[in-house]
This record gives structure tokens, C-alpha cells and sequence, in this order.
């Protein structure tokens, strides 16, 4: 039985499946990957904001070790904490404890990384988090692709409705 862990890109997999028209559910995305591939650990890289205490500790619940990245918050308002080097960098530290590696994202500065797991025959898959807006550096992986986006009647967040 092999040993699979999975690499998300919080942020590059939340803004990408909203951007189609939905939430997703990551209690219900951590069970698909454990159901659907047999996931022993999943990475949850993510930037860190004072205030999201309460969300991190469901994600902890639900199965994620989260890695988190300090953030910036900009003048504008806007917060930016991006984790591609985290991501990256435990895959790299983690690499000897997996046989095989999901990586989920659509963002190309991970084809180096996706590249080495394939020549180290360690890359299971790769997530796309959007079908129809990913980097083009990535499309020659594409026999390892799954679409996250393509898994909203199982994946959806749903708002509990009140009695």
C-alpha cells in the first residue's frame, strides 16, 4: 500500500473554484481525497489571518495540517500571503516519508516541482482547482490531471439552513 500525501495551494484552489460560481467544502474535499485515492496526509498552505482562528481549527478537525505563510496586507486592503515556496519547500522536506504526491493547484510556478516528482516517479496526481483557467506550463502533465471543478455536485459547500 503506498503512502500519499497531497500539497494544497489554499488560495490558488479557493479563488479558482469560486471564480466558477461555487464554495467548496473542504470537509468534504479532505473525505473525497481520502475516499477517491487514498490519502494519508494533505498539507493545507495557506496564509495566516489574525481573526481565522475558528476556521483553522475546523480544517485541523477535518484532517489538514495546515503550513501557514505570513501575510501582507496592502494599503488598498487587500491581503496577500502567497505559499508557493512552502508548498514547494515541505514537499521537499517531506519527500522521503510518501511514495506518491498530489499536488493541487493550476499555477505554473509548480511545473519544476511537478516535473522533479515525475522524473523521482513519486507524482500521483495534480488537482486542477479550474478546467478552464490554468497555466499552460502544466497542460503537458495533463495524463495526471483531476478537476476539482468538475466535482461540485460532491464538493459543494452548503450552507446549513435554519429549522
Amino acid at each position: 500500500m503506498s503512502v500519499v500525501y497531497v500539497f494544497i495551494d489554499s488560495q490558488n484552489l479557493n479563488l479558482s473554484v469560486k471564480s466558477v460560481g461555487w464554495k467548496l467544502d473542504f470537509n468534504k474535499f479532505r473525505t473525497y481525497l481520502e475516499d477517491k485515492f487514498n490519502v494519508d496526509k494533505a498539507f493545507l498552505f495557506l496564509g495566516y489571518i489574525e481573526g481565522n482562528e475558528k476556521m483553522y481549527k475546523s480544517l485541523q478537525k477535518a484532517g489538514y495540517i495546515l503550513i501557514f505563510k505570513p501575510t501582507l496586507k496592502y494599503r488598498d486592503g487587500t491581503i496577500k500571503g502567497n505559499c508557493d515556496a512552502e508548498l514547494v519547500l515541505h514537499c521537499m522536506i517531506e519527500k522521503d516519508n510518501f511514495d506518491k504526491a498530489i499536488i493541487v493547484a493550476g499555477d505554473g510556478d509548480y511545473h519544476c516541482l511537478i516535473e522533479y516528482l515525475i522524473d523521482e516517479e513519486k507524482l500521483f496526481k495534480v488537482g486542477i482547482p479550474n478546467n478552464k483557467n490554468y497555466s499552460a506550463l502544466l497542460r503537458k502533465f495533463s495524463q495526471y490531471f483531476f478537476y476539482v471543478d468538475k466535482l461540485r455536485g460532491k464538493l459543494e459547500y452548503e450552507s446549513k439552513k435554519e429549522a
